[in-house]
């Protein structure tokens, strides 16, 4: 019965059950740099909240079912799937609690749709309501997420949601909660230690899935290495692609590939000269190996699979340099690890 439980009666999942969370130390000062510091695992308990709303009550068919969208249970174990393959083990998501919600998310001006209206959006019969934004301190109040992260229940919740529901990517809250895809939640700092809310919508796939993730992990990187400049700022070296540094591409970001001439632009079958194979093996000793790459290498287009290989290329190895791992999947997993 993985991940199915009326909001009424909510029960805790056990997968991953046979993994411990070792709690993450908090850093206040670099820790100094080494050769042999192990990648540390990082295991994460998430509260998954669904909003899927019956939009038909002769029948009880909810919002999903209607409109044919994904289920929830599927995204979800291949999302915690592809995030642990990316991550080569170090990420391990456990799913504690998932609560399914009968009614449309309050807007942040207390609106909120009904079936008939809402589904009038999606019809293009009416624009949809403005602002967009969901109230997101309502739910954080109306789940008691501050207390669940203050008491070590929960690290992260992923909310599922539709179209026009109002929900950024990825945001943060939580004491010193920094920019992820978003600004960082307000008047937060009860939950004692930084959050993660990933909003995901039924209406699509594992690949944007990941690509949500993705965002997050540019937005954290981003801080993580905010205090260095050139080379030693191996974030900025990471995301290189070809037409910004010409014979220099790395792995490129979400939305480039190491050859891509656009956003969204993972299928051109142009060949360009990567550095990428250097990133997978010899940090932080490189060897200046490069090699050409094409959009064979990461799917041909394929949302997922260009998510997959480039994120499966985030250093995941022993070591510390300027007091930043050399697993970064430490900090995208846990932005507790971020010193700000």
């Amino acid at each position: 019965c993985f991940l199915v439980c009326a909001l009424t009666c909510i029960q805790p999942m056990n997968i991953f059950s046979l993994f411990r969370r070792k709690p993450p130390p908090a850093p206040l000062t670099p820790a100094p740099d080494s050769s042999t510091e192990p990648p540390i695992q990082t295991i994460l308990r998430a509260l998954v909240i669904v909003y899927d709303p019956v939009v038909d009550k002769a029948s009880g068919k909810k919002l999903s079912e209607h409109m044919r969208w994904n289920k929830v249970e599927d995204l979800a174990v291949g999302f915690m799937s592809d995030i642990l393959q990316a991550s080569g083990g170090l990420v391990r998501y456990q799913i504690t609690q998932r609560i399914d919600v009968d009614s449309f998310p309050a807007k942040v001006d207390g609106y909120s749709y009904d079936a008939n209206t809402y589904l009038n959006v999606q019809r293009g019969a009416t624009p949809p309501y403005m602002p967009q934004e969901a109230d997101y301190l309502a739910i954080i109040k109306q789940f008691d997420i501050l207390k669940r992260v203050a008491r070590n229940e929960i690290d992260e919740v992923w909310i599922f949601n539709f179209p026009d529901a109002g929900f950024y990517e990825s945001i943060m809250g939580g004491p010193g909660a920094f920019w992820c895809n978003a600004p960082p939640l307000q008047h937060t700092e009860d939950s004692k230690r930084r959050f993660v809310i990933m909003g995901f919508s039924s209406e699509r796939g594992q690949g944007e899935m990941l690509e949500n993730m993705g965002h997050r992990a540019e937005s954290i990187m981003e801080k993580v290495f905010e205090n260095l400049e050139g080379d030693e700022n191996y974030w900025k070296r990471f995301i290189r692609y070809d037409r910004v540094h010409k014979g220099q591409a790395a792995l490129g970001n979400v939305h480039f590939a190491p050859n891509s001439v656009r956003a969204y632009d993972w299928k051109t079958p142009s060949i360009v000269v990567s550095e990428c194979d250097d990133w997978l093996y010899n940090l932080p000793n490189f060897k200046g190996i490069t090699r050409q790459v094409s959009a064979a290498d990461w799917g041909n287009g394929d949302t997922r699979k260009h998510h997959l290989w480039w994120m499966s290329h985030f250093p995941k190895t022993l070591g510390r340099r300027n007091g930043i791992s050399h697993n970064w999947w430490q900090y995208i997993a846990d932005p507790n690890h971020v010193i700000t």
